[in-house]
């Protein structure tokens, strides 16, 4: 059994990551998944319960940050629901055309609810811009609480 457990940590681990970047798949919850089957291998001698719950709150932290860091984007340039709801479908729709579409969905998407609900073309490229730049910061950070998370996770396992 414990031979199984490995090779399920690690691709949870990856597909967690890949998560990060693509919205359609819970990047964090995905690591932390990976950590815990890791965890249970040696009966959670080596990384414990307090190094999960502090793993758990990572992974809570990575769900504000998402909506956080877009807020912010979108606050910062004024953006209106109409944007922010044409970054969502934006997001969605750039899936099906891989990272191409991952890139320019949710600025597209939010440059043309912006102008939908303004009818100005330079207001909806600005607000495209910062809603754009506030979901790549979420990227970022998200990669930082999974780097923190892994970093956490290894050093309990060492001691």
């Amino acid at each position: 059994m414990e031979d199984l457990r490995w090779p399920l940590a690690a691709a949870l681990v990856v597909i967690g990551f890949a998560g990060t970047i693509v919205p359609a798949l819970p990047g964090a919850p995905l690591v932390f998944a990976g950590l815990l089957v890791a965890a249970s291998i040696d009966g959670f001698q080596r990384v414990g319960w307090f190094t999960l719950g502090v793993l758990g709150v990572l992974t809570l932290v990575s769900f504000g940050v998402d909506f956080v860091a877009a807020a912010l984007g979108a606050k910062r340039v004024k953006a209106s629901r109409l944007a922010l709801v044409g970054a969502t479908v934006g997001t969605i729709a750039g899936l099906f055309f891989g990272l191409p579409g991952l890139i320019a969905g949710p600025f597209l998407g939010s440059a043309i609810g912006e102008f939908i609900a303004q009818r100005d073309l330079r207001r909806a490229g600005k607000v495209g811009v910062g809603t754009w730049l506030g979901m790549l910061a979420g990227v970022v950070l998200k990669l930082a609480i999974i780097f923190t998370m892994l970093g956490v996770f290894a050093l309990a396992y060492a001691l």
